[in-house]
């Protein structure tokens, strides 16, 4: 876990270099809000089950608004990973970890940089199978997020993104387990 929250320090300082670079050298570039999108992820979490893959949709919305995009994002995740000691029993388990959920996004559309930010609401499924049955369990629980990213238009259809998301579940009681982070990288094909 310590190596994944180096890659996220290091991923968010990249960021704001970024950010940084594109506040400083504005290039020109006639933004279009597209109306539909589809994407593809791969994720990592900060917690177990931490390696996995997205699918989202989007719908643009309010297109008149110049410089504004707004969308309607539908997401979707899958996380399955074999750990060797699962919440510190010692017991090896296999994880898997569904989630999906529907969001807001609003961002900026100007420049070679297209920054992000969104909230949402969603429900997650988590499941563990092991040998042991004190193990063998799952739980649904409802969360919400907030979460902001860039996009990189580099042909009018087609965007490479880096999104950072923070999930905070509603209805699970266990302080240490109840929230968690993860980056995402990917593609969205818009058309």
């Amino acid at each position: 876990m310590n190596l994944q929250m180096k890659m996220i320090r290091n991923t968010l300082t990249t960021f704001t270099a970024m950010l940084i670079m594109w506040l400083v050298v504005p290039v020109q570039q006639v933004h279009a809000v597209t109306s539909w999108g589809i994407g593809a992820s791969y994720e990592l979490r900060d917690a177990d089950p931490g390696k996995g893959f997205g699918l989202r949709l989007e719908r643009g919305i309010l297109s008149t608004v110049p410089m504004l995009d707004l969308k309607m994002r539908a997401h979707f995740s899958f996380f399955s990973d074999e750990v060797s000691s699962y919440r510190d029993a010692g017991l090896p388990a296999e994880l898997d970890l569904f989630d999906y959920g529907i969001a807001v996004t609003g961002g900026l559309g100007f420049g070679l940089l297209h920054p992000y930010v969104g909230v949402g609401l969603g429900q997650e499924r988590f499941r563990s199978e092991s040998d042991t049955p004190i193990l063998d369990f799952s739980e649904n629980s409802t969360y919400w997020n907030l979460y902001g990213g860039l996009r990189f238009p580099i042909l009018p259809m087609l965007s490479p993104f880096i999104e950072y998301r923070f999930t905070r579940l509603m209805d699970a009681d266990d302080f240490d387990y109840n929230q968690n982070s993860r980056i995402a990288f990917g593609v969205t094909l818009s058309f």
